[in-house]
């Protein structure tokens, strides 16, 4: 095929090729060989296997600088280039070229910045309006939409005959119906929100700016009726019962979506760990409206007050939550571990199980951490402790063959009854949730490995290792700020990453040195290729361990059905999985991406909402990140804000970017990443999801907070 042939040519070239050059090459003559050839070209270029330069020459798109994602494009006119399986591309405001948040792009790689890649925008390859959610005002009696995304740059005007009564103030979901000219276009309403002012409407813009729904179709809500609310004598055929079995659960105090249960036993020096998982593909069938919504929405989406389910809340809070005092089904993964952490046999059943309490964190912690035992747990703390020595011998066999531990903090928003911001804290991360975590990697890891020697299709969870230039870039940032860390990069293993983390353990800017490494590795995604974990160090993983929340989980349980509890094998079966599984692993990783997306804007945004009360206080912080507009301070609580380069006084100050600084004509030090400094509160925007802070040196006069 002529196809075939121009890839293979321009395979064997570094350069780009004319089409005189490639018809030459290729042997063509005839005007309507040319015609051939260009009609080609054209579909090998809307194929994006191709790239045709400003001068009409034709080149691969597998050579090293150019890459195709999609924008992610920030307020102040800059953006970064999301592209599947590797690092993102930094793109400079002149170096946009038209681009809006969410465009799918061609990247021309330019050159590296810092620990960052850097490039420019050569081409927009498709525009895909999402829902366009904004607030109604009027110009001259016409409707226009204020949207609320300001990183995209469009002006809209509303069709008066199709605003559904909507008002001025309305928060609402509009559908783009044409282009006017340039970046103007018309929309109608099909969604009205609320008033902007309205309780829960702020983060109910972010939803459905981001397509996420919040409500559920009749054709669901249908099919729920015939859901039983308990188990039924008939769901208990071929399962084992566990339900006299001490199997607990341990979650956050407003935890009602509960996954997983477990539970121990000594057997003379080995733990046999059990690891009890929600049945959940028992009642979501495949080709049912269920499944249907629950593949759309893939995965739960945890925002500052509320949970937007995967499944409805019959299932996600009933029939599937594992809640106390009644049965439930659930997989186990009953696991026999030895002294050094290895699981040494293991079984993998269909169970009817009975929790006999929901514990917290909160109070095990206090078990585990301080020896005080609250009122309920007196029977279970034996088994407690138990299972803390059993998570230290699990924690220290993942480090030993290499488990990075980035150690990075979280924020808490604690809302009133209203919704408002009233506080931010840190999440406590204890020796409760580490238990559990150790405990749900081992079961992951188990069930992985056993679907994995039996060479049939399946999702793994996987983390490619990290680029080597990435690695090394981060590596001549440090020895910028002044840190010698010694470690050979040229053969990437986790323990690579390990070591590097353990010489900045003493830093104090470790937390933010920490997210910096975390950022010049690749992101973990679904597929049906296991390369293994880089992170934490597995060479086979999934995700088994929260089917309520996560589509992914839910697609392994109903293989573990197919393949191993019904022993259905045969061709047709494995031909089919092959063919869906990699949509579903992909389409699982884009709803992931997009959930973190939507949880980090509502965080955003709640922050600014809580700044908004704290305008001309003063806090302590450091300062985070150095880019040529200004610098970013972090506050202890990880709230973080703007310090803009023209609010800096008593100096004139540029940006150095050679040292990532920011230097004066007589403060030659300045200012750099992990210094501390004092900042007052100047502005915070809760729509626009920012926050200002200027430096307050020694001797201003200003009052402290």
């Amino acid at each position: 095929m002529v196809e075939d042939r121009i890839i293979e040519l321009l395979t064997k070239t570094d350069k780009a090729l004319s089409v005189n050059e490639i018809n030459d090459a290729l042997g063509f003559s005839s005007v309507e060989e040319l015609k051939e050839l260009l009609k080609v070209l054209n579909k090998l270029e809307d194929e994006l296997k191709i790239y045709r330069t400003k001068k009409n020459n034709y080149l691969l798109f597998n050579n090293s600088h150019l890459k195709i994602g999609t924008i992610i494009a920030n307020k102040k006119g800059y953006g970064f280039v999301d592209i599947e399986g590797d690092e993102d591309v930094f793109i400079p405001p002149i170096n946009m070229n038209g681009a809006i948040h969410g465009d799918k792009v061609i990247v021309e790689i330019t050159s590296p910045k810092g620990i960052d890649l850097e490039g420019r925008i050569l081409k927009i390859v498709d525009r895909k309006f999402k829902q366009m959610v904004g607030e109604i005002y009027y110009i001259k009696n016409k409707p226009f939409l204020k949207l609320d995304d300001d990183r995209v740059k469009l002006n809209i005007e509303i069709d008066k005959k199709k605003m559904q009564g909507a008002m001025a103030g309305h928060k609402v979901l509009v559908k783009i119906t044409n282009k006017l000219k340039d970046n103007n276009y018309k929309g109608e309403v099909i969604k009205i929100l609320g008033h902007k002012n309205d309780p829960g409407v702020d983060i109910l813009s972010i939803t459905n700016e981001m397509g996420i729904p919040d409500t559920f179709s009749d054709n669901v809500m249908k099919e729920l009726e015939n859901i039983p609310d308990e188990v039924l004598e008939k769901d208990l055929i071929n399962r084992i019962d566990l339900r006299k079995e001490i199997i607990f659960t341990i979650d956050g105090d407003d935890t009602k979506d509960i996954d997983d249960a477990i539970s121990i036993e000594k057997i003379n020096d080995h733990y046999k760990l059990g690891v009890h998982i929600a049945d959940v593909s028992y009642y979501v069938r495949p080709n049912t409206a269920l499944d249907s919504e629950a593949f759309d929405r893939g995965t739960s989406v945890y925002l500052a007050d509320r949970v937007i389910p995967m499944l409805p809340h019959k299932l996600s809070n009933g029939i599937c939550s594992l809640n106390p005092n009644v049965d439930r089904l659930a997989l186990s993964c009953i696991m026999e571990i030895d002294n050094n952490g290895n699981v040494i046999d293991y079984d993998i059943l269909q169970t009817v199980i009975n929790s006999k309490i929901q514990m917290t964190y909160k109070k095990v912690n206090q078990i585990l951490e301080d020896n005080i035992i609250p009122e309920g747990y007196e029977a279970y703390v034996d088994k407690l402790k138990m299972m803390a020595d059993l998570a230290q011998i699990l924690r220290k066999n993942k480090e030993n063959r290499g488990y990075i531990d980035f150690d990075i903090d979280e924020s808490k928003i604690i809302v009133d009854d209203k919704g408002k911001a009233i506080d931010i804290t840190l999440r406590n991360r204890g020796t409760g949730e580490k238990l559990i975590e150790d405990f749900m990697i081992a079961a992951n890891e188990t069930v992985a490995t056993h679907v994995y020697y039996m060479e049939l299709p399946f999702i793994y969870r996987v983390h490619g290792e990290p680029n080597e230039e990435k690695i090394n870039n981060f590596m001549r940032f440090l020895n910028i700020l002044g840190y010698k860390v010694k470690e050979d990069t040229k053969r990437l293993t986790p323990k690579t990453m390990q070591n590097i983390l353990g010489q900045l353990k003493d830093k104090k800017e470790f937390h933010l040195l920490s997210a910096l490494l975390l950022r010049s590795m690749q992101k973990a995604i679904y597929d049906t290729n296991n390369i293994g974990h880089f992170g934490i160090a597995s060479k086979c993983y999934t995700h088994f361990t929260s089917p309520i929340r996560r589509y992914p989980d839910t697609t392994v349980h109903r293989l573990l059905h197919t393949y191993l509890f019904d022993n259905n094998i045969n061709n047709e079966v494995i031909n089919y999985y092959e063919r869906e599984l990699p949509f579903v692993a992909e389409h699982a990783s884009n709803m992931e991406r997009r959930s973190i997306e939507c949880e980090r804007a509502v965080d955003d945004m709640k922050k600014a909402e809580y700044m908004m009360d704290h305008i001309g206080e003063q806090f302590d912080g450091i300062i985070s990140s150095v880019l040529n507009f200004g610098m970013f301070v972090e506050l202890p609580n990880l709230i973080e804000g703007l310090v803009r380069l023209d609010s800096l006084k008593g100096d004139y100050y540029t940006y150095d970017e050679t040292t990532f600084t920011i230097r004066g004509n007589k403060d030659k030090r300045g200012y750099r990443l992990g210094d501390s400094v004092r900042v007052k509160v100047v502005a915070a925007d809760k729509e626009k999801r920012t926050i200002d802070f200027e430096v307050i040196k020694d001797g201003d006069t200003e009052s402290e907070s």
